[in-house]
């Protein structure tokens, strides 16, 4: 599937080892392109991007990422196996209240994955989850209504429970690219959301960094070369799309490269500008 958005999961510089470990897995894993920092790559059609970025931070069970196995028993049971080994099983495979077979687990990259028997109406069989603790576990519903504000193609598809109670589960789509969001209710958690987990956007025209960057720093916290944390802690990395071309061209990287680490929003003028001059 084709989307401007896909995570990012940060690695302890293993980044390519970690997805060969997942073509083992899932055995539907593509590469897509692949260099000292970074490893793009497809599980299931569904775009992913591997940083290497050493050990300065994790991910975090904050993020995680369902698994629809689409009422394949097989299918789950090998994943769940599979995924554990090295690993820790945050929720043993088994029947819950919301599914009749489900499983946490954390692998031995430090990445979660939630396995669910049930299918989704959808190419996207993998869905990236936010989940909300501590101070922020009854904001699911607020969270989601910022969300689909600023992107556009955006629209709610599921909340749970619908009474107007708290949010303790929501699923949604923003610029075609589903999500869930779930509440970690009143239990203490020992983690939020780190850098381990970001979400890149790709974007077109300055007008769309400008505005995705504008919303997010808004009682967030501005970084360095596109990065930006919104109110609730999520990482996003605003970047225009001709990055990657300027970055995979020798005759350009080195001056892009300069350009990209002295900033902070990225401004594509003065980047084709340092590009053009070198």
């Amino acid at each position: 599937m084709n989307s401007s958005i896909y995570p990012c999961i940060w690695f302890n510089n293993t980044a390519k080892e970690a997805v060969l470990f997942y073509k083992d897995v899932f055995g539907d894993v593509q590469f897509i392109d692949t260099n000292e920092r970074v490893v793009t790559f497809q599980i299931y059609g569904v775009k992913f991007m591997g940083l290497n970025g050493g050990d300065r931070y994790s991910p975090s069970p904050a993020v995680s990422y369902f698994v629809y196995c689409g009422n394949d028993e097989k299918k789950i049971l090998n994943l769940y196996e599979s995924l554990r080994v090295g690993g820790k099983v945050l929720m043993p495979l088994d029947t819950y209240d919301w599914s009749v077979k489900y499983a946490w687990v954390e692998d031995k990259y430090g990445v979660s994955w939630q396995l669910d028997i049930d299918a989704i109406n959808n190419v996207q069989s993998i869905v990236p989850a936010f989940l909300f603790t501590n101070e922020k576990q009854s904001r699911v519903a607020e969270a989601v209504d910022f969300y689909t504000t600023i992107f556009s193609n955006s629209t709610k598809l599921m909340e749970y429970p619908s009474s107007g109670q708290p949010l303790i589960f929501a699923q949604f789509k923003l610029d075609h690219y589903i999500f869930n969001a779930m509440s970690g209710g009143e239990e203490k958690h020992d983690f939020d959301f780190t850098e381990g987990n970001s979400f890149v956007i790709e974007c077109e025209t300055q007008f769309e960094i400008d505005t995705y960057w504008n919303a997010f720093s808004k009682e967030g916290k501005e970084s360095k070369c596109g990065w930006v944390r919104d109110r609730y802690g999520v990482w996003w990395q605003i970047i225009p799309s001709i990055l990657k071309d300027l970055m995979k061209d020798p005759a350009t990287n080195s001056s892009a490269s300069s350009c990209m680490m002295s900033m902070g929003k990225f401004d594509i003028a003065a980047l084709q500008k340092a590009v053009s001059n070198s």
